[in-house]
This record gives structure tokens, C-alpha cells and sequence, in this order.
């Protein structure tokens, strides 16, 4: 999936400055505090290490908890998918009054929003309130539950009418929107004797609470909460319908809210972060153009720890339909040994 700061091209980089710093008898466990997507436990999962994952948004925690926080074989996996993408309108016994995406996120009676086709939001839904269904009568257990959600979140933006992100939709249709939604069976990583969890927390609320060899740290870079960005995705996953409002329905967020975006806030939410978590070593990824400065972030993660380390590399970004200066943007790993006595 397609996220803002996607560390999809970095997670070499991620892996070498890792394996050039640390003990390899502590390369077990690995902390991702802000998983988003989930790129980036999912890598380290397919290495072989233990990963605990965290997001404050709901959708992020059932990307990761549906592969990152599987770790057995799901064997009706393609059957459940292949019956899923088989559900009609017609077939399904839902009433398109009872589809909360339609109404309020494809053009009909009740709304003008040009998030999806019709077509696309109604199978949305029926998709969605089948796998409620199912979990609700015991039909599928809670890793069937978690793994159909996540591929149900991942084929959403395959036919959502947007230029990245869900800030807003396109005013004309983009071609994407003809196709028809289509869920696909992703691989399960088994690892017997490896333990992963996922968490859906403020980072402020768990970090105390985790073990781990190397916290990986990712957090926003400005200004720009997360939430509004993928509001439409946090609502198919929580299918809660919430109150909306605004011309892009927007749901309520106020209880997601990040420090690491408010400029006045930042500098002491890393701060508590670096004191409290629980770990040797700590990488952070983040630019040079981010809220805190670069040696302001650099003399505060000195303060917990030593053979601190900044690796910079020219700003590498997917093909996007809305033109941005990147000139001089710079990706940035820090890297520190936790004083633990701290």
C-alpha cells in the first residue's frame, strides 16, 4: 500500500545501519513504534526476527495484525477470499440503505462525494459487513478476521478515486475507478518459536510496557496528521459510522491526534519516548526538513545514549500525480546505543 513516508525504499538502508551497529546477539527483537503500513515489521518478520508493531490508527493495526501478527498457516484463506469476491449486491442480503460507504462515499441519493464508483462502494460494504458476520457467528476465528480486513484494506485504494492520498477525491473519475474491487490471498510469513504482536496504542501509552533489542522509530515529519489522510480507510476498518463532516467526510479524530506533528509539542514527545522505551538500541528515521532540526534531534537522542550515528541519502519518492520540490531533501537514519542505566 501506497503510504505517506513509506519506508518501502529504504528498508535495506533500515537493515544495513542495523547490522553495521549492533550486536548480532541482539538483532532478535524489534520494536516498530509507528508501523503504518506495516513495510517495515513485515520486512524484519521475513528475516526472522520477533516484531512488536503499534499505530494509533485502526487501519494500520489490521494491516499488521492480519500478516505481521499471523504466524501460522490459514488454510481456507483463498477459499474465504474467493467466496468474498463472489458477494453481489443481489446475492448478499444487505440493503444499500445499510452501506454507510455507499451512502456517504460514491455519488447516490445521499451524497456526492467521488470517492469510489457505486458499484465499487456497495461491494465495500457487502465485503465488509460479511466479514463481520462471519466473526460475529464463529464462522472465521480472529486471525481469519484479521488477515480478510487487511486484504480488504489493501485492494481499497486500487479503485479509489484519489491522487494518493484521502484528503480529498478527484473531480473527474480516474481510470483505476472503472476496474472492479478484486480482495488477493497475500503469503503468510511462519515463524515457529518467533513471537509477534500488534498493538493499536499511543506511543506514549506502551513504550514503557515493551522489551525489545531495537526500537525502530518513524514517526510524522510535519505538520500533517495522519488520519485525515486516510479517514475513508480508518472507517471501513472500524466500520463504526461515525458522524461525518466537511465536503471529504470527515470523521472525527481528535482522540488520534499526534504530538509528533504539533510544532510546540514535538520536541517533548521525542523526549519521552527516547527516556522511555525499553530497549539497547534505538533507529530513527526521519528528513531534513522535518519539525525538529537536525542537531536539535541529535542532541536529544545524545542524551540517552552513545555511538550516536546520522545517516543521510538523497530523498527517493514513488511517482505521484502531484508535482512536489524535493530539491535537497534528504532521508535521514539516526542511530543511538541506549545508556539502559537511563
Amino acid at each position: 500500500m501506497r503510504f505517506i513516508g513509506g519506508k518501502s525504499l529504504m528498508l535495506e538502508k533500515i537493515q544495513q545501519v542495523i547490522e553495521e551497529n549492533t550486536d548480532e546477539r541482539y538483532q532478535n527483537r524489534i520494536f516498530d513504534c509507528f508501523a503504518g503500513s506495516g513495510v517495515v515489521s513485515e520486512y524484519f518478520k521475513n528475516l526472522g526476527y520477533s516484531v512488536v508493531s503499534n499505530d494509533v490508527m485502526y487501519m494500520s493495526y489490521v494491516l499488521c495484525r492480519g500478516g505481521v501478527g499471523i504466524n501460522r498457516e490459514l488454510p481456507r484463506a483463498q477459499q474465504l477470499i474467493d467466496m468474498l469476491n463472489g458477494l453481489t449486491p443481489e446475492t448478499s442480503g444487505y440493503s444499500p440503505q445499510d452501506c454507510f460507504i455507499y451512502k456517504n462515499y460514491s455519488p447516490c441519493e445521499s451524497s456526492q462525494r467521488m470517492y469510489f464508483q457505486n458499484k465499487n462502494a456497495l461491494k465495500i460494504d457487502i465485503i465488509r459487513r460479511k466479514i463481520e458476520e462471519m466473526y460475529a457467528q464463529a464462522e472465521i476465528d480472529e486471525d481469519e478476521y484479521f488477515y480478510l480486513l487487511a486484504r480488504l484494506i489493501s485492494a481499497v485504494p486500487y479503485v479509489s478515486n484519489i491522487a494518493g492520498v484521502y484528503g480529498a477525491y478527484l473531480k473527474h473519475w480516474d481510470k483505476r475507478t472503472y476496474n472492479d474491487l478484486e480482495l488477493e490471498a497475500a503469503p503468510l510469513t511462519v515463524n515457529p518459536g518467533k513471537n509477534y504482536r500488534c498493538y493499536h496504542r499511543d506511543i506514549d501509552r506502551l513504550a514503557p510496557f515493551v522489551t525489545a533489542d531495537i526500537a525502530y522509530v518513524d514517526p510524522p515529519y510535519n505538520q500533517r496528521q495522519y488520519v485525515p489522510n486516510y479517514h475513508v480507510l480508518e472507517t471501513i476498518a472500524r466500520y463504526d459510522s461515525p458522524a461525518l463532516k466537511g465536503v471529504t467526510g470527515m470523521r472525527p479524530y481528535d482522540s488520534q491526534r499526534s504530538d509528533f506533528c504539533i510544532k510546540n509539542k514535538v520536541i517533548d514527545a521525542f523526549d519521552r519516548l527516547f527516556r522511555e522505551l525499553r530497549v539497547r538500541y534505538i533507529i530513527l528515521s526521519y528528513n531534513n526538513e522535518g519539525l525538529v532540526p537536525s542537531d536539535v534531534l541529535a542532541e536529544l537522542m545524545q542524551k540517552y545514549g552513545r555511538r550516536f550515528k546520522l545517516y543521510e541519502y538523497d530523498y527517493r519518492r514513488y511517482k505521484n500525480k502531484i508535482p512536489n520540490n524535493t530539491k535537497g531533501l534528504k532521508e535521514q537514519i539516526y542511530f543511538i546505543e541506549k545508556d539502559i542505566s537511563l
